[in-house]
């Protein structure tokens, strides 16, 4: 009996045949696309950078000031009487020497009229008394007259040359205190609320007084600042030159004037640590007002030709403020020296040259030496973080 095959077996001779070709193509298949395609690295950080720059640089110191009337004046009566004329409006710009309210005068005009007649009553008595005297000095000459007689004249001269110069006195008293009936402005400024109205009896020594003027330009601002400053601002005020001060809006965004430091106070608050300065400002436009907050930024002087970076570029590290520079496209960290800045700018004194690139906006994604993208703007890097945040 012989044995049959299945006509099969060819076939399975053929594929075990074959499977150790088929084994080695897919190998060499898959470890040449390996070849070709290395693993890839993390993708360039999107980052927005600027340029240093190189100018003149203004150093500021910033404070908080108050407004202050460099004059303000309470009007008080410096007479008793009933207001007669009041001859301002309430907020009303005045000149100095303007009129602005009366006192009834009649009774110290009166009292003026008298003094005046006594003086001319005495004035006749003194040219009787010398025409006299003239008359007895003869006559002690040709010895007809007694010497008493003669000295009682001198002396009669002289009580009314002495009463003369009284009433002259209480001329001069009556005619202050008419004149104190006439309330004028001792400063140009402007009128506040009006305290008193017509017809009413005001008395000396009235605390609220009759109105109160005060000077609005030009206007003052006291502010201060730190006692380590004090070495900066010294010396500022001497001299032809003086040192520029702005005065803005508590944000600090809108310039309500420009004026300059006119006086240092002579000694340092040591329960704050601060000194308190005087500026003065030209107000024609009335923007600054009396009691007013306002945020105040001094010059204290320039830096020339520094070296200037946003002030958003220089970061903080272990090792002291540093900022990444780009270049080939790859960012590298550099340690800087800052000098002056504020919330701006920052003038660079070593570390770095002009025109260097660095990284304005984008470091929170940045690591030493990384590769970068650079994009317009905080928009453009705020379109391209998602692509970054995928990639780390």
């Amino acid at each position: 009996m012989s044995i049959r095959f299945p006509q099969s077996r060819g076939a399975l001779i053929g594929a075990a045949v074959a499977t150790p070709l088929v084994l080695l193509i897919g190998w060499r298949l898959v470890s040449g696309s390996l070849a070709a395609d290395p693993p890839r690295g993390p993708p360039p950080v999107p980052v927005s950078v600027v340029n240093v720059e190189q100018r003149d640089v203004p150093q500021l110191a910033a404070g908080i000031g108050t407004v202050q009337s460099l004059h303000n004046v309470v009007l008080r009566p410096q007479v008793s009487g009933i207001v007669t004329d009041v001859l301002f409006e309430e907020g009303q710009n005045v000149k100095r020497g303007q009129l602005l309210a009366r006192i009834d005068d009649r009774t110290i005009l009166a009292n003026l009229r008298q003094a005046e007649a006594e003086k001319a009553r005495n004035e006749a008595q003194l040219k009787a008394a010398k025409l006299d005297k003239s008359r007895y000095d003869n006559l002690l000459a040709e010895e007809a007259i007694s010497r008493q007689t003669v000295e009682q004249q001198v002396a009669q001269v002289e009580q009314l040359e002495a009463a003369i110069r009284a009433n002259e006195a209480t001329i001069a008293a009556q005619q202050v205190q008419l004149s104190y009936t006439k309330i004028t402005s001792p400063v140009n400024g402007r009128v506040g609320l009006r305290h008193v109205d017509l017809g009413n009896l005001v008395q000396i020594g009235d605390t609220s007084g009759l109105v109160t003027v005060t000077q609005v330009d030009p206007i003052s601002v006291i502010f201060t600042l730190p006692q380590e400053l004090l070495g900066r601002v010294q010396g500022l005020t001497q001299g032809d030159s003086y040192a520029h001060v702005g005065a803005y809006d508590r944000d600090g965004g809108v310039l309500l004037g420009d004026g300059k430091l006119t006086t240092i106070d002579n000694q340092v608050d040591a329960s704050t640590g601060t000194i308190r300065m005087r500026a003065e400002f030209v107000n024609k436009e009335g923007k600054l007002w009396p009691g007013q907050f306002v945020t105040v930024r001094l010059q204290t002087g320039v830096s020339g030709n520094a070296l200037v970076v946003p002030a958003r570029t220089v970061r903080q590290g272990l090792n002291g403020p540093f900022v990444f520079r780009v270049r080939d496209k790859q960012a590298e960290v550099v340690q800087v020296e800052v000098g002056y800045s504020n919330d701006e700018i920052a003038v660079i004194q070593a570390g770095l040259a002009q025109g260097d690139s660095i990284v304005s906006d984008g470091h929170s994604r940045l690591t030493p030496n990384a590769k970068v993208k650079l994009v317009e703007g905080p928009s453009a890097l705020a379109a391209a973080g998602p692509q970054g945040s995928a990639g780390r």
